[in-house]
């Protein structure tokens, strides 16, 4: 098959999966919210509201789009797209199965990292364009929160790497064969789980939106699908942190203890339970935890995440190379 034919395929398909999360994800965070806080989600379209996430699309679609006199039409109209791309961009390296990815790349692991990286970027741009201080704010926080995070981030997830030897999350997943990495790296999960909930601007972090501060911070001028792409991007950015912690720590689309060959038919849904489940826990952490302040969040970046991933960092290179010596 034509190789351009396969590649626009294979992003036709990401951005269904993409499209697709999105409705799934929003419905999802209702009712994990509303049964959290003993409180009904959607019901009334659709049975038990199934059909509300629908009807949300539609009239994102159909509603006006007003634009404010004083922004900044160029970077106004670009930052949705500087925000949704590289969303869309992140799937590429994500394993599904051995053979479900939109590309094997032998540095999957800090191409996703470096392509999510671009995310604050079309945040700030959105803030900055608005001509609202309020907007500005919250992207300002965004970067701020971001970029302080985006070290411990890819510091947590270095010891997986020194266990495995390779970038390529293909590697990473078969080398959880027999012993899933969540068991010697549970102190780098939960400092991975930590700052990824950062990363997503998740509660107790969501520095960039806080309600009760910014009205809805950066994306306040924001309305009908430039509004829509904003957070289809977000929940899209859920699901790849969610990836990203089953292929690290989790086995990927793997099962212990399942022969390989059995598991072929069904590894991309192993995968996509697996996901499911680690976005219930962030939803979980959503629904449960206060939101904490601008300082306390940067002084658990730099003061606590920092030192703790370089000291696990040292004790997993120390372990590796003692493994290896006896090994020898």
């Amino acid at each position: 098959m034509n190789p351009i034919l396969v590649a626009c395929l294979r992003v036709l398909a990401g951005l269904g999966l993409m499209l697709l999360n999105g409705v799934v994800l929003i419905y999802m965070l209702r009712k994990v919210l509303g049964h959290l806080h003993v409180r009904l989600g959607p019901m009334n379209v659709g049975w038990h509201g199934t059909v509300q996430t629908v009807a949300d699309v539609l009239k994102l679609l159909t509603k006006e789009d007003p634009t404010p006199r004083a922004v900044d039409k160029a970077l106004y109209f670009l930052a949705p797209a500087v925000v949704f791309i590289p969303s869309l961009a992140a799937y590429a390296a994500l394993p599904f199965s051995k053979t479900w990815a939109m590309a094997d790349l032998a540095t999957g692991l800090l191409f996703t990292f470096g392509i999510m990286s671009l995310v604050p970027l079309g945040i700030l741009m959105a803030g900055w364009s608005s001509a609202n201080k309020w907007s500005l704010l919250g992207g300002m926080r965004a970067v701020g929160q971001q970029i302080a995070y985006e070290v411990p981030l890819l510091l947590s997830a270095l010891p997986v790497v020194l266990m495995v030897g390779s970038l390529n999350l293909n590697d990473i997943v078969a080398a959880q064969d027999k012993l899933w990495f969540f068991i010697p790296q549970f102190p780098a999960l939960l400092l991975f789980v930590v700052a990824s909930l950062v990363e997503l601007n998740q509660t107790p972090f969501d520095m960039s939106e806080a309600e009760s501060e910014l009205v809805a911070g950066f994306s306040s001028e924001y309305a009908s699908m430039k509004f829509g792409l904003l957070f289809l991007s977000e929940f899209s950015n859920l699901f790849i942190m969610a990836g990203l912690t089953v292929t690290l720590f989790f086995g990927g689309w793997s099962l212990p203890f399942i022969p390989a060959q059995i598991q072929a038919g069904f590894a991309p849904i192993v995968f996509v339970a697996k996901t499911y489940l680690v976005i219930f826990f962030f939803m979980w952490i959503r629904g449960t935890f206060p939101r904490v302040r601008v300082d306390q969040l940067q002084q658990l970046g730099w003061k606590v995440l920092l030192p703790a991933n370089l000291a696990w960092l040292l004790v997993t290179g120390v372990a590796v190379k003692l493994v290896e010596a006896v090994a020898r």
